[in-house]
């Protein structure tokens, strides 16, 4: 892989950034990705020259085992060369139900920035992301807190992650009249089939030079292309193959399959026919051509098999014509959006 600037930040980062929310994650009873897995799919990951690597103080079964999976593996590797990026906001496992156990507070992030350094085995993140938008805290308590754990150089970066585009933009303003550090970072859920429902929020990306990190990037894996449609009238009825996410995950065609979703996976797989590519693979690449603000793409391959796959985007090539073809299939033939 090769290496691109995060954003408006100086960190290098490579072309796609590793997601760990499947690290001991329990779906429908089935454990995703063991510690041995996982440190399998970390070191296949930093082999092919991945450095940029995601997680949250909520991965993992209890909350914090993806961090602590992290920090065991990191444990044996330089830190210098690797880009840490973890999240807060939501109540952990092990925070006791007490009132102010989630949220974007001083005194949780302050706590939890503790615990997310100690699992992960590290004096500093690279990135530290709001996983969320707190309503019941004033921004500028969270911001403030923010900019502070920048000036005692325990976070170097701060990202954000799921709001809306006007929130975004009120926090970027707050902190520039602040002189706050500002967010340079965003991690929206997008891919080819879900970019309209984010195109403010990217607006606001692209006008402000904030690098995206989509989570999603293949819709939950739909735009693998290893799904079948087995009801015309309905587009969450899939077929889905022995092991994959649609098999266990009972809310998988509800989220992320659609109308949309169908029409757009079919002009991906015409696409992936031309290029000899998958159409995984055509789907990342689609992402890693914004022109508009820097992509990355959080990838959350399972196996070392997907983990190839994905990285084989890095070398596949789209021309205009069929960047704007899939662009284009979110569309019916009166213009209007499919649903």
């Amino acid at each position: 892989m090769e290496y691109r600037r995060l954003g408006s930040t100086g960190l290098a980062v490579s072309e796609l950034c590793f997601g760990t929310w499947r690290f001991d994650r329990e779906t429908g009873g089935v454990v995703e990705t063991d510690r041995t897995a996982a440190h399998t799919l970390l070191d296949a990951f930093a082999d092919r020259g991945g450095n940029f690597i995601d997680t949250a103080n909520v991965y993992g079964t209890p909350s914090g085992t993806a961090e602590r999976y992290i920090g065991e593996w990191l444990d044996e590797r330089d830190r210098e060369e690797f880009v840490i990026a973890s999240k807060v906001y939501f109540e952990t496992d092990s925070d006791g139900g007490h009132p102010n156990d989630g949220g974007l507070s001083r005194t949780h992030i302050r706590n939890q920035i503790e615990g997310t350094l100690d699992r992960l085995g590290t004096d500093y993140l690279d990135l530290y992301y709001i996983h969320r938008w707190d309503e019941e805290t004033p921004i500028e308590e969270t911001l403030s807190t923010l900019n502070g754990l920048v000036e005692d150089g325990r976070v170097n970066y701060l990202g954000a992650s799921t709001m809306a585009a006007w929130q975004l933009t009120k926090a970027l303003w707050k902190s520039e009249s602040n002189h706050w550090e500002s967010f340079s970072v965003t991690q929206p859920l997008a891919h080819a089939a879900y970019y309209e429902d984010v195109r403010e929020y990217l607006d606001v990306c692209s006008d402000q030079d904030l690098a995206v990190c989509p989570y999603s990037p293949l819709a939950g894996g739909f735009l693998t292309g290893k799904y079948e449609r087995v009801d015309p009238d309905d587009p969450t009825a899939v077929k889905a193959p022995d092991g994959s996410r649609g098999s266990f995950d009972e809310q998988f065609g509800a989220y992320y399959t659609s109308e949309r979703g169908w029409h757009v996976l079919d002009a991906i797989r015409t696409v992936a026919q031309e290029v000899d590519a998958t159409p995984a693979q055509v789907a990342l690449r689609w992402l890693m051509d914004q022109e508009a603000f820097t992509c990355i793409p959080i990838i959350g391959a399972r196996s070392v098999e997907q983990l190839d796959e994905n990285v084989g985007a890095t070398t596949v090539s789209l021309s205009d014509d069929q960047r704007q073809r899939i662009y284009d299939a979110r569309f019916d033939e009166d213009g209007d959006l499919w649903h």
